[in-house]
């Protein structure tokens, strides 16, 4: 009697430990997945940690901008054909070419710019910035604001090799941006600073709201221009006078709203004597040069031995915003627009 009340306890203590340890054990598995659904660490076994790592790994120097998407460091190559690597999403910049300024804030990094070349004149923010020079960098300037991104010329790159070597041993990422002619490079360079500065998805804005209103001129221009005008520019006043052949911006624009320049057997700006201009006969006479000249308008008209010339005989000369016809950046689209309707008033001041 006494054995079997033994075994009956012995078997009673072994269902209470038994349920004890279950019960143990399935506490410690909800607070397992508590804690793995609170974020705390998992229980996990080495291979999975080891993965982790080398995942985590793979993504420790790499800065994604959520913006545009791009992720830093990257490599771009500029307009001298090198390779740059910019590190992070820039946060101050130095531009030393007004179009590449007006580009720059284009692409909202206005607040970014610490520097800009003496010309750059636009928007009117750019009043407030310090000026670095033109063609003749102010490099103690530039070394004393220490920009993390500086865009220089192809001018600046091909004669002061030495000062941008200068800049990037004291860490400052130096990008070249070349000289355009066409609209296309316009493009090609709104990308490449959009690039460099995580700033795509603007950029795609830009040039698509620019090659958007560029189809609507050519379109409206191929269908209601019925008589092609012929046209001479003018981009510096005499006695000097020169103009705007092929290979420029000018002379993209006349194409595009179905015009003639009268200079288009020359290539890029060139001079031309008085005498050689006036038997081009132009029907319309454009200047680009109003911001620094009083009434280049009655200039011309006014000149000797013109009086004959189509122009100015029915006095159709006009003068364009220089900087919207010459400048490589968003507001060449202005510029066209403009010219336009200076040449063709009844078709595009409907």
């Amino acid at each position: 009697m006494h054995t079997e009340m033994l075994k009956r306890w012995g078997l009673i203590s072994f269902i209470l430990l038994f349920t004890m340890a279950a019960i143990v054990g399935c506490g410690t598995q909800e607070q397992q997945s508590e804690a793995a659904g609170n974020g705390e660490e998992d229980v996990i076994d080495s291979n999975d940690n080891q993965q982790i790592e080398e995942d985590n790994s793979s993504n420790v120097n790499e800065q994604v901008d959520e913006d545009s998407g791009q992720n830093f460091p990257l490599t771009i190559t500029d307009d001298a054909d090198r390779e740059v690597t910019i590190e992070n999403k820039p946060e101050s910049i130095v531009s030393l070419q007004a179009s590449t300024t007006e580009i720059v804030f284009d692409l909202g990094l206005g607040d970014k710019v610490i520097g800009v070349s003496d010309y750059s004149n636009y928007p009117e923010e750019t009043q407030e910035i310090d000026k670095l020079g033109g063609q003749e960098i102010n490099v103690e300037k530039i070394l004393s604001l220490l920009p993390e991104i500086a865009f220089v010329t192809d001018y600046h790159y091909e004669n002061a090799k030495e000062t941008i070597e200068q800049f990037e041993e004291a860490g400052i990422t130096v990008v070249v941006v070349g000289s355009a002619t066409s609209f296309d490079d316009v493009y090609g360079d709104i990308t490449m600073i959009a690039k460099a500065t995580g700033t795509t998805t603007e950029a795609e804005e830009t040039i698509s709201d620019m090659k958007t209103r560029l189809a609507e001129i050519k379109e409206k221009a191929e269908k209601e221009v019925t008589d092609k005008k012929k046209v001479w520019v003018e981009v510096s006043p005499a006695p000097d006078i020169y103009t705007t052949g092929t290979n420029t911006f000018m002379h993209e624009m006349l194409e595009a709203i179905q015009a003639i320049n009268v200079a288009a057997e020359h290539e890029g700006w060139v001079s031309l004597n008085e005498e050689e201009i006036v038997k081009l006969n132009p029907e319309v006479i454009v200047t680009t040069y109003g911001y620094y000249v009083d009434n280049p308008s009655q200039d011309v008209l006014s000149r000797e031995g013109w009086a004959e010339v189509p122009a100015v005989k029915n006095e159709h000369v006009v003068d364009v915003d220089n900087d919207t016809v010459t400048r490589p950046g968003p507001r060449l689209i202005e510029g066209v627009e403009t010219l336009a309707e200076l040449v063709y008033p009844e078709v595009f001041k409907k």
